[in-house]
């Protein structure tokens, strides 16, 4: 369900660069409304599956955040992704942003993404602010898929972390934290065989 913002915060007061003090102010402001509603607690936190078939992401189809991710995913766990291109920054990046966590929501089971990633680089509280919006909020709050956030640098932080089920401090990271790394599971694979190969020989000259 869609609950618009109480107090909206105009874009065209973005566009003409309202002080950092108010977009802090207004940011607070929701981050406390949005707790008291429950959004942030730890019970609402879903598991990130250990080795997704699929891996789908929101974010710009240009920027490098969708090339350092696919580059990690590749050289860690080869696995399907899938792009929902998204503007990340300016007046209509919120809305896009929502229509593909609720994109991939809506895809058919066999076929939708095992966990989402979704994010940005780095960049001013402006620049960020798509990811502060109620709207983008909530659409990650209401994602039966799990949702991974990577939005700014590791030392930014914006709404949607704080209802993400995980939260990456880099792009790099979100692919780190989505698969697993192949080659180890290979090596504890072939362990586990060599282990099982003997202890079947021992059992046998027993």
């Amino acid at each position: 369900m869609h609950h618009p913002d109480t107090r909206a915060f105009p874009h065209d007061a973005l566009r003409r660069g309202a002080g950092r003090g108010a977009l802090m102010a207004l940011l607070e402001e929701r981050k406390k409304k949005l707790a008291a509603e429950g959004l942030f607690e730890d019970r609402h936190k879903k598991a990130l599956p250990f080795l997704p078939k699929t891996v789908g992401v929101v974010t710009s189809p240009t920027g490098a955040v969708i090339r350092d991710i696919l580059h990690r995913i590749q050289d860690r766990f080869p696995v399907r992704v899938i792009l929902w291109p998204a503007l990340v920054q300016g007046d209509t990046a919120a809305p896009q942003i929502v229509a593909g966590i609720r994109g991939f929501n809506a895809m058919p089971a066999g076929e939708r993404p095992d966990v989402l990633i979704v994010g940005r680089g780095g960049g001013s509280i402006e620049d960020l602010w798509p990811f502060n919006e109620e709207e983008v909020v909530r659409a990650a709050f209401e994602s039966h898929i799990p949702l991974i956030s990577a939005v700014g640098h590791e030392t930014d932080t914006t709404l949607i972390d704080y209802v993400s089920d995980a939260r990456a401090p880099t792009p790099t990271g979100a692919a780190e934290a989505a698969v697993p790394v192949r080659a180890d599971w290979l090596v504890s694979i072939a362990d586990y065989g060599l282990r099982l190969t003997r202890g079947l020989k021992r059992n046998v000259n027993e």
